[in-house]
């Protein structure tokens, strides 16, 4: 994520700061005005998807959300840079209309991520090159707005945030969703994890020493053989 933010150019990295710190969804983004930015949190209060704007998608949608200093730090930073606005969009075009977040995807951070391995060229401007264009694979993948969200609950969940809080963070209509598909376990979370169940098992050889002392501790003693009759 850092690293992401590292290379994007402006607005594009606030933009997708507002997504991986806040888990807006892409036309939420696209819909902020500055209005909703006060007391340190952000209120939802519209969407805006292929020119269309609506309403968010529950109740819970218009729930507002905490926004951490580093992000208030950039969109103050971006606001100056827009000429200090109060009102209006957060994210706008020339004309001052909402930026399209499609728009800010194709012109910013797909040429900022995908870049030739051998001239560093985005894909886009490799056109003219005398070799063919390989992706660079130091450079990270774009999975999409969406995949700043979910990542953005995993990361929670990881630092031991309790589900119902990230639910309400995500503004999802029950945790069962957050749980579903926004809470994933990394292989090595996995590995982790079976790595310290495994430190809390006896191996083969303190096993019998185990079951011995434990005998002795319940004091029970050893089974009697049956006796024979002569």
């Amino acid at each position: 994520m850092q690293i992401i933010l590292s290379l994007l150019p402006e607005p594009a990295a606030t933009a997708f700061a507002v997504a991986a710190f806040m888990g807006l969804r892409h036309g939420e983004i696209q819909g902020l005005l500055w209005e909703n930015f006060h007391d340190g949190e952000m209120y939802v209060s519209r969407s805006i998807w292929n020119g269309h704007v609506t309403a968010p998608k529950t109740r819970k949608g218009c729930a507002p959300v905490p926004v951490i200093r580093q992000l208030a730090e950039r969109l103050e930073m971006h606001r100056l840079r827009c000429g200090n606005p109060q009102t209006g969009p957060i994210f706008a075009n020339s004309l001052g209309k909402p930026l399209c977040m499609n728009n800010v995807l194709k012109r910013a951070i797909l040429p900022a991520l995908y870049r030739c391995e051998c001239c560093r060229k985005s894909k886009a401007d490799h056109g003219k090159a005398d070799h063919l264009f390989k992706r660079d694979a130091r450079y990270p993948e774009w999975h999409g707005w969406h995949a700043a969200r979910r990542g953005l609950g995993s990361n929670l969940y990881r630092l031991g945030v309790p589900e119902i809080v990230i639910q309400r963070i995500l503004r999802h209509a029950n945790v069962s969703t957050t749980n579903t598909y926004y809470i994933k376990s990394a292989a090595g979370d996995v590995r982790n994890a079976m790595a310290t169940l495994e430190q809390h098992i006896p191996s083969g050889i303190e096993a019998p020493n185990m079951l011995r002392d434990t005998e002795r501790t319940l004091n029970l003693e050893p089974p009697v053989a049956p006796a024979t009759l002569n």
